[in-house]
């Protein structure tokens, strides 16, 4: 064998797989010697998972896993899956029963590891796509698998909406002053090495794994800095204040009662509003605050270095839902 190719270790039955999270975790997987099978929609195109062996399924049909690791064992599974609006429904669908479905199919087979990608925003479960992952979370940790729970902070593409607005000159948008909430971004790439290395690392293995990127903790009104510093002009803040979110939270609500197109428009800005006053950081219950310094930190990519490729077009503007971080 050439001393380039790595062995494989763990034949993995990969979820969620073609999101930018997901493949960025399927190369970091083969990339490490695993072998990887990827359970994606129909129609999806080969060319988003290459090195992948490709099975078309929907992960919320019962019985679908586990036919497919009793045709095929799979000694891992990881899983970067979760619902894409936050919405109640969906959210119970996905981040939970489609996981439950995934984690009955391990036990009856020969899986020995499971993967989890949640998120550090369920240290606070107020919404619903929040409790539908402590709930699955639960699960999993009463279960003899070998599990690891990866808990992110923010992504850079959830924090990259605003940088074709200042291309085009519009004010860079922030709550209250814009200090309010802080984070520890993480990339893809490098989250997606922290991902892989769950699988062969015994001191991640059955812990709940909160993780960001290089620190230092950034604000909005940082991440505005940023954009000042790589453009080289000014960038105009827009303060939205908080108010604001509460009233529309408040009349959604009530007109939710009787509208179930306006009940997911609340739910939509409610955690709107969540992201807006809480960080992503970890969250100390002894002292009621968020600890910037305790929040582990790991990879080299660097948000701001995002920004740059951002602006000089040779990355797109990944805005990310919710319920990924």
């Amino acid at each position: 064998m050439s001393p380039h190719i790595s062995p494989m270790r763990y034949r993995t039955l990969l979820l969620g797989g073609t999101g930018t999270i997901g493949r960025a975790t399927a190369r970091a997987l083969i990339e490490a010697g695993h072998g990887v099978t990827a359970l994606v929609r129909p129609g999806t195109d080969p060319a988003l998972l290459p090195g992948c062996t490709l099975v078309e399924g929907d992960v919320t049909q019962q019985g679908l896993v586990e036919d497919l690791l009793r045709k095929t064992p799979h000694a891992a599974i990881v899983s970067c899956l979760a619902s894409r609006t936050g919405e109640p429904a969906d959210a119970w669908a996905i981040d939970h029963r489609a996981h439950s479905l995934a984690l009955e199919a391990a036990l009856e087979t020969r899986v020995q590891r499971f993967v989890l990608l949640s998120a550090i925003c369920v240290q606070k479960p107020h919404l619903a796509f929040q409790k539908a992952k402590i709930a699955f979370e639960s699960q999993l940790r009463a279960s003899p698998l070998h599990w690891s729970i990866v808990r992110p902070t923010a992504f850079f593409k959830s924090l990259s909406g605003q940088v074709p607005r200042v291309q085009a000159g519009k004010p860079f948008l922030v709550f209250g002053d814009g200090t309010r909430t802080a984070c520890k971004p993480i990339s893809d790439a490098d989250l997606g090495r922290f991902i892989a290395a769950c699988l062969t690392d015994p001191a991640k293995e059955r812990k709940i794994l909160p993780i960001g990127g290089p620190g230092p903790a950034i604000t909005p009104l940082d991440q505005a800095a940023m954009l000042e510093r790589l453009t080289g002009k000014p960038v105009k803040i827009k303060h939205v204040p908080f108010a604001l979110m509460e009233g529309i939270v408040g009349v959604l609500s009530t007109l939710g009662r009787v509208s179930p197109k306006l009940k997911a428009k609340a739910e939509l800005a409610k955690i709107g509003r969540y992201y807006a006053t809480e960080s992503m950081l970890l969250w100390n219950p002894e002292t009621r605050a968020y600890d910037a310094d305790a929040t582990p930190e790991f990879g080299t990519d660097r948000l701001e270095d995002h920004y740059a490729a951002m602006l000089r077009g040779e990355v797109g503007d990944d805005r990310g839902a919710h319920a990924i971080f």
